[in-house]
């Protein structure tokens, strides 16, 4: 069992509470089974948005710790960015550069995920909802910029199923998984699906002539025989996931 949990806002948040470092908090959730992070509550990291966005999360500094920590300790994780708000084209380039830099000193991130602003049913309905031109191109944005990351992930139940399907030839080599249910968008008022088959996913695949791996958390093949299975060499960013 592999357990993916805590946003380093979250860990930050404990370690306030605890009054206890960053570094103790991943350790004690590391001996309760913690095997790796998600890359949540990144935001925006440019100050300028992120004080309008989200001024009460921990500041890009701390969001940067914590991963710096975690990677240390030996856990990997994902970074993402929320975009499409109040952000210009100079905050996104400033988020990837960040990363990048962090990426060069621990390697310890997986896969960076694009994550569109859902402006309905939020304080911000205001704004239009980004273009599927503005997604491709963030999305090849990233994989021309962070080189240095094994994978970049077309989130499709964000995108929506298409739009992923097109983003594996705009730099994107994962599409996520089946999903069971999914709460975040959807609150939000997201039309997507909450789940798609095994079937669909490789459909999806197929269509963008691609071929289809099953992996799983770190990015390792899933070898299936039968009703059997084992975990295999890690996969290559040739193919989609």
């Amino acid at each position: 069992l592999h357990i993916k949990a805590w946003t380093p806002v979250e860990i930050n948040w404990f370690s306030f509470m605890t009054k206890k470092p960053t570094r103790w908090v991943l350790e004690q959730m590391m001996e309760a089974g913690l095997s790796s992070m998600p890359g949540g509550g990144a935001e925006i990291f440019h100050p300028e948005i992120r004080e309008q966005i989200c001024e009460h999360k921990a500041d890009s500094e701390t969001w940067f710790e914590v991963h710096r920590e975690a990677h240390n300790l030996g856990l990997r994780s994902n970074a993402t960015i929320l975009y499409g708000h109040y952000e210009q084209a100079k905050h996104r380039i400033d988020h990837l550069c960040r990363l990048r830099e962090l990426q060069d000193e621990t390697g310890g991130f997986q896969t960076f995920i694009p994550l569109a602003f859902h402006p309905e049913n939020t304080g911000m309905s205001d704004i239009p909802k980004p273009s599927g031109l503005m997604d491709l191109k963030v999305i090849a944005l990233s994989r021309i910029m962070l080189d240095n990351f094994d994978h970049i992930k077309a989130y499709w139940i964000m995108l929506g199923e298409k739009t992923a399907q097109t983003a594996l030839s705009f730099g994107a080599d994962d599409l996520d998984g089946t999903v069971v249910h999914e709460l975040i968008y959807h609150d939000a008022g997201a039309k997507t699906p909450e789940g798609l088959t095994v079937e669909q996913l490789h459909r999806l695949i197929n269509e963008a002539g691609r071929i289809p791996v099953e992996r799983d958390t770190l990015y390792r093949h899933i070898v299936r025989e039968g009703a059997n299975w084992s975990v295999g060499e890690p996969i290559l960013t040739s193919a989609a996931t």
